[in-house]
């Protein structure tokens, strides 16, 4: 990479949004470069089943991902594993700056940076992490072949990890704040039937407990009398939500109170040449198909935008 190279487009994050950015961009033809500092997949490089994206009845995260990669990279874009530190947009250009000191420049940015689990934020959660305190299953659940864990959510991930564990532990309790899940149905019938899984309905976990091995106990609150009991376990998996990484926006960016950017049908920003896609972008629904989405809607309009602005500029110099 160089300092002094103007980029059509730059693509800071590689999930599924992305890596499907990508494809598109170059498809179109732009001089476009992909800035990841993890793994490419995202999240659902850590994810065991993937039902419900089309094309595939059933293909693991971390194959999904793969193909994914191969895809975007058989197109001879530029990639680089980087960890970007900030975005500075301009008029003529937008600036991305590298923790190597770096800045790079282009005419457009696509981000998809995604974000990170929410956490339960109680005693003994940071402390034990990797202890005993997990938020992958399919990560580690190795580790707890045999064992008792706790699962802890209500929606789709939570089902589907407590599914997983299911096949590798010895009993599986799955604690949610409220009487119903608001999980699909499919998966809710699926952890109903599973007679591994114990629901423990209008529960929350208050604390995490180890020993000198790690973790061995949870202390369990009743949402509706209060009451407080402690439960034996050997892991804890927390899956109740998500929080955008929203550390690279720019000032000047809209927001919503939960911290999702809020863009127009084409993803762009506020600002112009400036897009965000996947898990960051506030909308009805996040799943890999929408992440997608928003992929190839962005590189087509960054496509658009670029065409323009080199027009525009070309437009100026004859002047």
């Amino acid at each position: 990479m160089s300092d002094s190279k103007l980029y059509d487009l730059i693509i800071v994050g590689g999930g599924p949004a992305g890596l499907t950015a990508a494809i598109y961009a170059m498809r179109a033809a732009l001089d476009t470069v992909l800035i990841e500092k993890g793994v490419h997949g995202g999240q659902i490089a850590n994810t065991d089943s993937v039902e419900n994206y089309p094309g595939f009845e059933t293909i693991t995260g971390f194959e999904l991902c793969q193909k994914l990669s191969d895809h975007v990279k058989s197109y001879g874009i530029e990639m680089h594993q980087k960890e970007v530190i900030a975005i500075e947009p301009g008029i003529d250009f937008h600036s991305v700056r590298l923790d190597d000191g770096q800045t790079l420049s282009a005419r457009s940015v696509i981000l998809a940076s995604g974000g990170t689990p929410r956490k339960l934020a109680v005693p003994g959660e940071d402390k034990f992490y990797g202890k005993g305190v997990s938020y992958c299953a399919t990560c580690d659940g190795f580790f707890y072949r045999g064992k008792t864990v706790v699962v802890v959510g209500g929606g789709d991930t939570a089902m589907e990890e407590a599914l997983f564990l299911a096949k590798i532990t010895q009993k599986v309790y799955l604690t949610h704040r409220r009487d119903a899940f608001r999980a699909s149905r499919i998966l809710q019938q699926r952890v109903k039937a599973e007679c591994k899984i114990e629901v423990l309905w209008n529960t929350v976990v208050t604390e995490i407990k180890a020993d000198d091995k790690g973790v061995n106990a949870v202390t369990l609150q009743d949402t509706k009398t209060s009451e407080k009991r402690e439960l034996a376990i050997d892991g804890v998996f927390v899956f109740i939500g998500f929080v955008p990484d929203n550390k690279l926006v720019p000032s000047g960016v809209d927001m919503n109170a939960q911290g999702y950017v809020i863009t127009d049908e084409k993803c762009e920003t506020r600002i112009p040449g400036l897009f965000v896609i996947g898990d960051l972008r506030q909308k009805y629904a996040r799943q890999i198909v929408i992440a997608a989405g928003d992929g190839c809607t962005a590189a087509l309009a960054a496509a658009h935008y670029v065409e323009m602005k080199k027009a525009s500029d070309a437009c100026t110099l004859s002047e």
